[in-house]
């Protein structure tokens, strides 16, 4: 079993002994996150769904993140993933989110935001938004795996440290 194989089956145990369901808010690893959590059986019991918002324009459309955010911070920040985080749980009947919104590679990146920047938010309805800056190494499938390993285990601490 892998590394991300126990974490979805933790995240499972918890978020059903919870009676939490999660959503997920993907750009940068495209879904990845949600098909992990999707693999394992059951998940229907406890994940609500999953936005890949890979453009601008996608997120404000499914996410409501506003569009100044982008002029003003750029997708891949602080304030996009807050506000994905919420929309994720806004507009689904999850009561508890992730998002994700970063600079895979190989291109793309910039002195401000290299290649492996990636932000995280996590979203527990009624509490604050925790978010984290990474900056991963390695080539694009590298970035976007590392992304989805610390995008379960925010989830995992979220629903360690909160309860409904």
């Amino acid at each position: 079993m892998t590394e991300i194989n126990q974490l979805v089956e933790t995240l499972a145990q918890l978020a059903l002994n919870r009676q939490v369901r999660i959503a997920t808010a993907e750009s940068c690893t495209g879904g990845w996150v949600a098909q992990e959590i999707t693999a394992l059986a059951g998940s229907s019991g406890w994940f609500e769904c999953g936005f890949v918002t890979y453009s601008n324009e996608a997120k404000t459309r499914m996410l409501g993140v506003p569009e100044e955010l982008f002029i003003s911070e750029g997708a891949v920040s602080e304030s996009v993933v807050m506000a994905m985080a919420e929309g994720a749980v806004h507009n689904s009947r999850a009561v508890l989110s992730v998002s994700i919104s970063g600079v895979a590679g190989p291109g793309g990146g910039t002195q401000q935001k290299p290649v492996g920047t990636v932000w995280m938010a996590w979203y527990f309805e009624g509490s604050e938004v925790e978010t984290r800056c990474f900056h991963f190494t390695g080539d694009r499938y590298s970035v976007r795996l590392s992304a989805v390993r610390e995008a379960l285990k925010g989830l995992i601490k979220q629903l360690n440290k909160n309860t409904v």
